[in-house]
């Protein structure tokens, strides 16, 4: 069963900002870019199980899930699966700190 995807707006920022960060080296790149975060999400839509827990201490952040974008391993897909939906909740470079990033709740708090 496919879960119905939800990208909150500071998931669908970042993955604008990556892509332009691309396409100021290669326009291709930057669509396959886009492309593959958009085949990531359908699979994570069919099988939410397959990303590595993480936890963070926020118990509003209980349940997220990270997934390598497929191709671009370094960038990450975070994300919370319930029965009937994924919410990603961010896509980010795996050299940034997470950890400050989600403690200090850049999620988008309003998207939680």
């Amino acid at each position: 069963m496919s879960r119905r995807i939800i990208v909150h707006s500071a998931a669908r920022s970042d993955v604008i900002d990556i892509a332009y960060y691309i396409a100021e080296d290669s326009l291709t790149a930057a669509d396959r870019f886009v492309e593959a975060v958009d085949a990531a999400y359908s699979r994570l839509a069919d099988m939410p199980e397959i990303g590595a827990a993480r936890e963070y201490g926020d118990p509003a952040l209980k349940g997220m899930r990270m997934w390598p974008v497929p191709g671009s391993p370094k960038h990450l897909i975070f994300y919370r699966a319930t029965a009937t939906e994924v919410r990603i909740v961010r896509v980010l470079h795996g050299a940034r700190d997470l950890a400050r990033i989600f403690h200090q709740g850049e999620e988008g708090q309003a998207d939680r």
